[in-house]
């Protein structure tokens, strides 16, 4: 895992973000490893942290996760006006925008990424159940898509290098 110290200020705060809401790194790996163990039987969590760090470098993934972040917290101080604050609070299934900012991720590491990403998206596995959880009092209507994303394109650069290697 990279050094905290050999990041910028923005991968910085990305990945603080992500700890400040209650994800770690460790719950993006089990969610990598959840989609792609049927496929690497001897995949170790190590290989999953590696392909998130990957992920997370990349400039367009830290925007992602500080635009969303951002936009839940401000919708949890209902610093927004209505009636966007009551379709982010409630995480209305028709709002759609969590989900496309989200796939900016994905996009970054091919089509197979779409495919992880709606599975995932659905199943709602480990972190992604506890983020969608309602009665936290937490907003993490852009959260969850993201986090999951984070995964899903982790994954996808996981299965790209595999099939280089094998």
């Amino acid at each position: 895992m990279k050094n905290f110290k050999e990041m910028d200020e923005v991968e910085r705060k990305a990945r603080k973000l992500l700890e400040e809401r209650g994800v770690t790194m460790d719950d993006i790996a089990d969610l990598v490893y959840f989609l792609q163990s049927k496929y690497h039987p001897a995949l170790e969590k190590s290989e999953c942290l590696e392909n998130i760090d990957r992920v997370l470098a990349k400039r367009e993934v830290q925007n992602t996760i500080l635009t969303g972040i951002e936009l839940d917290i401000l919708a949890e101080q209902g610093q927004i006006q209505e009636p966007l604050l009551r379709i982010l609070q409630q995480d209305e299934g028709l709002y759609g925008v969590d989900e496309v900012l989200a796939l900016s991720i994905v996009n970054v590491y091919g089509s197979i990424g779409f495919t992880n990403y709606g599975y995932i998206d659905k199943q709602k596995p480990g972190i992604l159940g506890t983020l969608n959880d309602k009665r936290s009092g937490k907003v993490h209507t852009f959260l969850d898509d993201i986090v999951g994303a984070i995964a899903a394109a982790a994954s996808s650069r996981l299965a790209h290098r595999a099939a280089n290697t094998e």
